[in-house]
This record gives structure tokens, sequence and C-alpha cells, in this order.
């Protein structure tokens, strides 16, 4: 499997804004915009109080001082302040624009962003390996792909845009301030720098107290997921009360880290607020000495203070986007670790899909495979065997002897190292093969098979879209259960709840029997899947089954030696070992384990 490439924290917010990097652009340019329009109401004040109310110069580019003069001078307008105030309105006027249009470029970029982020997640998720899905709870996962999806949409179409928001009105405050007064903007500016070195203390005890949070909501989802899922057990079991104290102890614990950074922002938030009010503080105070001592003019001064408010919001602004950022990052780096998984990759030079489908036709062979799910532990120990096309192979054996591992092995779940020996069918390695050519081929329903929450029908067609209703219901009578499922009201309509809840253990069992069946693959495995039905049922779905199968390759793993009797070839399994091999016939005298499953089934067979 190769390796995939690595996202930067970068790299990967970049391919996520395909589609929507024109949104930003024009958020970022409405934001300038707005910051600049927001700088000349000010100027437009300090003039008028300087220049019109006042006797002084007007004191702008030479252009404006042309139009001043030339449309009547200080003389004109202050007796007609009424244009002063139209363009006051004006201004006005154009900065709601620009922040209407700002704030709606914004949305559709975050939801565009949104739509990316969830689509490009599951596209992935769906392509990485089995053994990733066994290693990584589904409630974690559903986290990352929700709350932390959400969290990075956030930062991207607001804090970003704070950001950029806040260096160009910082930038802007401070070029306005100096023009009027450089002693006292740089006694403003010197809190900048104080604000945001505690902010970055903060940062670093925010982002990891944020990540415990984070990772301990993912274990909520799971203990929810969980329950919600298994329901029937906690219910037959009786087990809500522990179930519920499980979920209450979890959230308890959960709520008490939230708590606790919630006080830590609130340190931080207060020593930002109280910082902030101290410097808008000083510098009314030194603001008012400057205008008396004549170093700043009233408009000057009325003017500086807009200018320092727009100084000091930003920079405490700053704080608080730089205390989500932790949080921001976090989820990033969640998030990274999905799309940083490697997906399951085909080899380069893989066979064509029409010699797959050639060999799929063909004799499996299992030559000298050792396996383990962990490094270290083995679970198979030199497994080799041959399944003839078209012949049945039983596999019987206890738990824990590495029935089902061998068929998670065939049809590449796992991923077969070369030096742990070889899988082929047909005479072509396994490996050599595109999975899903090959899982096309192979159809599999396992002891505890898996059901959508749709209609029955939409379950037994889920393998092609174009089916019609009566392939599904042929599929149906084949395993048995196209007779339960007209008895409902709603017939094939009829909605099964998550994970099967709505039908019995057996119908579940033939319900998937019946959607393989629909797959038409010439290798079908039945792992333990009639494990769930009575022993007539059994029977009576093994002969349909001889009858439909024709040339396909059967594995069944079972253990009933009775489901077993038909097979041309049954192994035997003990500690991930073969411990015998024939047919059922010679099996059942030849004194081994399956002589000893054989006596004992028969004898409660015939107490029963």
């Amino acid at each position: 499997m190769k390796k995939k490439e690595t996202y930067s924290k970068s790299s990967m917010l970049m391919h996520f804004l395909y589609g929507c990097k024109r949104f930003f652009i024009f958020t970022v340019l409405a934001s300038f915009l707005v910051s600049l329009l927001e700088m000349l109401i000010p100027q437009v004040i300090r003039q008028t109080v300087d220049a019109v109310i006042g006797e002084g110069a007007l004191k702008a580019p030479s252009f404006i001082v042309q139009l001043f003069e030339k449309l009547g001078g200080a003389a004109f307008f202050r007796t007609h302040l009424i244009w002063i105030a139209g363009l006051i309105i004006i201004l006005a006027v154009l900065l709601a624009l620009m922040i209407y249009l700002r704030g709606l470029t914004a949305s559709v970029s975050a939801e565009k962003l949104q739509q990316n982020i969830r689509e490009d997640l599951f596209s992935h998720i769906q392509k990485l390996p089995f053994a990733w899905h066994m290693q990584n709870k589904t409630g974690d996962i559903i986290q990352r792909c929700t709350s932390d999806a959400e969290r990075v949409r956030t930062f991207v179409s607001e804090q970003m845009i704070s950001i950029i928001r806040i260096v160009i009105m910082v930038a802007m405050s401070l070029f306005f301030m100096f023009s009027m007064n450089v002693k006292l903007t740089l006694i403003a500016s010197a809190f900048v720098p104080v604000v945001v070195i505690y902010s970055m203390i903060f940062h670093r005890k925010i982002s990891q107290d944020f990540e415990k949070c984070d990772e301990n909501e993912g274990v909520l989802s799971t203990i929810a997921q969980e329950n919600l899922t298994g329901v029937r057990v906690v219910r037959a079991f009786g087990r809500e009360e522990f179930e519920r104290e499980r979920f209450e102890k979890q959230n308890v614990f959960y709520t008490g880290l939230w708590v606790r950074l919630m006080k830590l922002l609130s340190y931080f938030w207060g020593a930002s607020d109280f910082i902030g009010g101290i410097q808008i503080l000083l510098m009314l105070t030194l603001g008012s000495v400057f205008a008396v001592r004549g170093e700043l003019t009233a408009g000057e001064f009325i003017a500086f203070l807009s200018y320092n408010g727009m100084l000091i919001w930003p920079v405490r602004q700053l704080g608080r986007v730089i205390s989500e950022m932790s949080k921001a990052g976090v989820s990033i780096d969640r998030i990274r670790y999905i799309m940083n998984s490697s997906a399951e990759e085909d080899k380069p030079d893989a066979v064509d899909k029409s010699v797959t489908e050639e060999a799929l036709h063909g004799d499996i062979v299992f030559d000298h495979v050792n396996f383990g799910y962990d490094e270290g532990t083995e679970i198979l120990h030199d497994i080799s065997f041959r399944v003839k096309a078209g012949q049945t192979l039983g596999i019987l054996g206890s738990t824990g002897s590495g029935k089902s591992t061998l068929m998670h092995l065939l049809n590449r779940l796992y991923p077969l190292e070369p030096e742990n020996g070889k899988i082929s069918i047909g005479g072509v390695d396994i490996a050599d093969m595109k999975a899903e050519d090959l899982r096309a081929g192979i159809g599999m329903v396992l002891q505890e098979p898996f059901l959508f929450s749709r209609t029955i029908g939409e379950n037994i067609g889920f393998t092609d879209r174009k089916m019609t209703m009566e392939e599904i219901r042929s599929a149906a009578k084949i395993a048995c259960v196209d007779e339960a499922i007209t008895e409902f009201s709603k017939g094939y309509d009829t909605m099964v709840g998550e994970r099967g809840v709505t039908l019995s253990g057996g119908q579940k069992q033939r319900t998937a029997i019946a959607r393989m069946l629909t797959q038409k693959a010439p290798i079908m495995i039945f792992d333990d899947s009639l494990s769930a039905v009575d022993a007539e049922t059994d029977a009576k779905i093994r002969a349909q089954l001889r009858e439909t199968l024709g040339s396909s390759t059967v594995i069944l793993i079972s253990h009933r030696v009775t489901t077993l009797m038909q097979a041309d070839q049954v192994i035997v399994m003990d500690k991930g070992r073969i411990v015998e091999t024939g047919t059922p016939e010679e099996l059942k005298t030849a004194g081994g384990m399956y002589q000893k499953i054989y006596d004992i089934q028969l004898s409660f067979s015939e107490v029963g």
C-alpha cells in the first residue's frame, strides 16, 4: 500500500478551499474597503471641527484641498453643514453595503467550505482500509466529521477573515494616528505587544485543555452511539441504569473539562478587557493634556480617540481570535489525522478487470499463509489448502480459531504481506488484482449482518440500483425470507430500523443472504450466517442454495456440522491451524475434532 501524500495544516486548508477561493478573496477585499470607510469618517469629523467650525487650515491631500476651496471653502461649508452630514451619510451607506457584501460572501464561502470538508472526509473515509476502521471508534470519527469540521469552517470563514481585518485596521489606525501625534501614538501602540504576548502564552494552555475536551466529546459520542445501536442488548439484559450511570459519569467529566477551560478563558478575556480599558483611559487622559497644551487640535483629539478605539478593539479581538485558533488548531489536526491516513490502493501494475473476472471462476489457493492483526501476535499459522472451482468448502472450528480471518484475507479487507504467504484465485495473486474487481466477485454474508436504515427491498437490492422487484423477490425466496416479508403490512417497503432492529436475528441473516445472492458472484462466502435460523429452515435454505448457486465456488463457515454435510471438502481449524481435512463422510469417522463435534451435536439432536 502506497503512503499517501501528507497534508500540512495550510495545504489541507487550501485543498478544502477549492471552488470558494474567489469568495474569500472578495471577502478580504470587502474587509479592506470596510476598514477604509471606517477610517474616513473620523477624518471628515476632524476636518469639520478644525477647518470648518474652527479657524484651522484643512489638512488633506492637495486635490481635496483644491476641491474644498472650489466649492466655497470653510465659509460655505460653515453655513451648509448639511453637505458634510450628507457626505457622512454617503460614507455610512457605502460602509453598510460593504459590510453586507462581506457578510454575504463570507457566508457563501463558509458553507461551500463546509460542504467540501464533509464530502472530502466522507470520500476519504470510504477508501481507508478495514484495519483503520477497526482501530478508530465510530463515535470519534463522527465527531471529527461534524464538530471538528464545523470548527474549521468557523476558523477559516470568520477567524482568518478577522485576523486579516485586524491587521488592516491596526495598520490604518496607526497610520492616521502617527500623522496626528507621534508621541501619543507610540504610547498607545505600546499596549499592542503586551496583549499579543500574553495571548500567545494563553494560547498553548487553551490548546491543551481544548484537545482534552475534544477527545472526551468523542468518547461521549461513542458511548451514545453504542447504546443507540445496541439498544436491544441493553434492554434485554436490563442494563439501562448501568448504561445511564456510565454515560452520566463521562458527561460529568466532560462538563468538568469545559468548565475548567471556560475559567481559563474568563481569566484571559478579563485580563484582555482590563488592559484595553487601561489603555483607553490613558489615551483619554493624555489626549486631553496634549489638547490643552496645544499639541492636538480639538478635531484631532476626537479623531485620535476614534482611531484608538479602532486600534484597541482589534487588538483585544486578536486575543479572542488567538484563543479560538487554539481550538481550531486541535480540530484541524484531528481532521488532518483522517486525511493523512493512507487510503487503500491497488498496485500500479494491477491486472485488468477482465483478467480478474476470469480468474474468479478458478481455484482458490491458500499457500503457507501466516497472519496476525497485531505485530508479534500471529492468528494464522502456515495455512495451506485448495478449493476447486465450483466446489463447496466447509470450515469448522471453535471461536477464535481464525475461520473469519481467512475470509477477511481472501477479499483483502486485510492486506497479506508477501513474506506471509500467498493467496491466489485462478492462478492470479489477489494482491495483483484491483480491490474493487476482487470484491465485486466475492459475495459475503456475516454472522451479524449489517442492514441499512432503508426499506427491506432497498437492502436486498443494494448491489444494483436498477434491480427489479421480481429479481429482489426471487433472491428473497431462495433465502426463505419472502414469506416473512410479505406478512409485513408494507411488505418490501417496510423500513428497517438502524442495524436491522425491526427484524429478528434469523430474518436479518436471511435478508443479508438474499442481498448477497443478487450480487451473482462467482465466489460466495457464508460466515456462520445461518446461526440464527432453526435447523429446518437451515436445511431448506441450503437445499435452495444448492439448486441456485450453479458453478459458484462456495465457502461455508459454521459451528453446525449439519450445515457442512453437503460440502465437497471440510477443513477443521484450531488455534489458527488446520488440524483436519477431508470430506464430511471421512471426517465423521476419523476420530478427530470433527467427529467429536459431530457426535455431540448428533446426540443433542436426538435428545431434542
